[in-house]
C-alpha cells in the first residue's frame, strides 16, 4: 500500500472511530452523570480494523492501540485527534498509550513517563486519584466498579482481604461499607502509598485498614497468626509475574489452584473469596481447589460499557470457604 492511499485509510478509520465514540458517549454520559461515574469506556476494538480503546476520565480521553508487528507510529495520533475533536476534548487532555498483550502486559506496570500528575475523579460516593500520564494504566479498573459494590455490601462489621490490591479500590469500598479489619497487600511501593492516599482522599484512613508492600505469593506462604480468619478477601492477579524474594515465576494459568488453595486456608468457614482475571484464554482448574462450592458471576460483575461481542474484559468467581 502506498502512503496515500495508506493515509487515507487512516483517515477513514478515524472519522469510523470519531462516530462511533460520539453516539456512545451520547448513550451513556447523562445516564453516568446521575450516578456519580467520572470515567468510563467508549470504545474497544469494537470495528475488527480499529484496533483501539478508548476511555472517558472526566472531561480527558485516554486512546490506547492493541500494538502489533503492523502497527505504525501515525496511526494512534491520528485516531486520538479524531476522537477528541468528535467530544470537544483539547488536545492538552488527550492521552495516547500503546497496549501489549501477553507476558509483555508486565510492562504495563512499569513508568512510561514521571510527572507523578494525579487528578481527583469520582465513582459513586468514593474519589480515587488517577495518573493519566506515567503508567499505561491509570490507577482504577473500572471494569470492576460493579464487583466493588459486591464486595462493598458483604463487609460490614467483617474482615476483609485485598490481595494484590493495586491502589486500594476495593480497600476502600470495604471500608466505606464498614469492615472491621482490611488487610491489603501489593508489592509495588508505588502502589501501597497510592492506597493509602485513597483512603486518606475519602477519609477512610484508620489502624484498621493495613497496608503491606511484599509480593502476594511471599505473603501467603507465611502470613503469620495475625492474617487469619478473614470474612472475604478479593484475588485479581496479574497473568503473569516473578516474585522479587524468591524470584518465583507465576502463570495464573497454571498456577493459580495453589495460589488460591492459600488463599482459603485464611478465610473462617463460610467466607467468600472473589477471584477475578483478565487471562483471555483461562481455564479454572476447580478440580484442583480445596473448595467445592464455586460460581462464575462473570456476566453480574461486567458494566454495560465493558460488555463486548469480542471479548470478556475479565472474568470471575465467587468461592465459598
Amino acid at each position: 500500500m502506498n502512503f496515500s492511499n495508506q493515509t487515507d485509510k487512516y483517515r477513514n478509520q478515524a472519522g469510523m472511530l470519531a462516530n462511533k465514540v460520539k453516539n456512545r458517549f451520547q448513550h451513556l454520559r447523562k445516564r453516568y452523570q446521575k450516578l456519580n461515574l467520572d470515567i468510563f469506556r467508549l470504545y474497544d476494538w469494537d470495528i475488527p480494523e480499529i484496533r483501539a480503546v478508548v476511555d472517558w476520565y472526566g472531561g480527558s480521553l485516554v486512546v490506547g492501540e492493541y500494538s502489533r508487528q503492523q502497527s505504525t507510529p501515525e496511526w494512534l495520533p491520528l485516531m486520538g485527534e479524531s476522537v477528541a475533536r468528535a467530544l470537544n476534548v483539547p488536545m492538552e487532555n488527550l492521552y495516547l498509550k500503546i497496549r501489549k498483550a501477553g507476558i509483555r502486559e508486565g510492562l504495563r506496570y512499569e513508568r512510561i513517563n514521571h510527572t507523578n500528575e494525579k487528578i481527583v475523579l469520582s465513582e459513586r460516593d468514593l474519589k480515587f486519584y488517577i495518573n493519566l500520564n506515567d503508567y499505561v494504566d491509570t490507577g482504577l479498573f473500572s471494569d470492576h466498579r460493579d464487583t466493588r459494590m459486591m464486595v462493598k455490601e458483604k463487609v460490614s462489621g467483617k474482615q476483609f482481604l485485598n490481595l494484590y490490591c493495586y491502589t486500594g479500590a476495593f480497600t476502600c469500598y470495604a471500608a466505606r461499607g464498614g469492615a472491621s479489619l482490611t488487610v491489603s497487600v501489593d508489592r509495588s511501593e508505588t502502589a501501597v502509598n497510592w492506597a493509602r492516599e485513597n483512603l486518606e482522599l475519602n477519609g477512610l484512613s484508620d489502624p484498621k485498614h493495613i497496608l503491606i508492600q511484599e509480593d502476594t505469593l511471599d505473603f501467603l506462604s507465611n502470613p503469620g497468626p495475625r492474617y487469619r480468619d478473614f470474612d472475604v478477601a478479593v484475588v485479581d492477579p496479574p497473568s503473569y509475574s516473578t516474585t522479587r524474594v524468591k524470584n518465583v515465576h507465576f502463570d495464573i494459568a497454571a498456577d493459580h489452584p495453589k495460589m488460591l488453595n492459600d488463599v482459603f486456608k485464611l478465610m473462617k468457614k463460610g467466607g467468600t473469596v472473589f477471584f477475578s482475571t483478565n487471562h483471555q484464554s483461562f481455564e479454572l482448574k476447580a478440580e484442583e481447589l480445596s473448595v467445592t462450592n464455586l460460581q462464575e458471576i462473570t456476566t453480574r460483575t461486567i458494566p454495560e460499557d465493558y460488555q463486548s461481542k469480542r471479548k470478556l474484559i475479565h472474568r470471575c468467581w465467587e468461592i465459598t470457604v
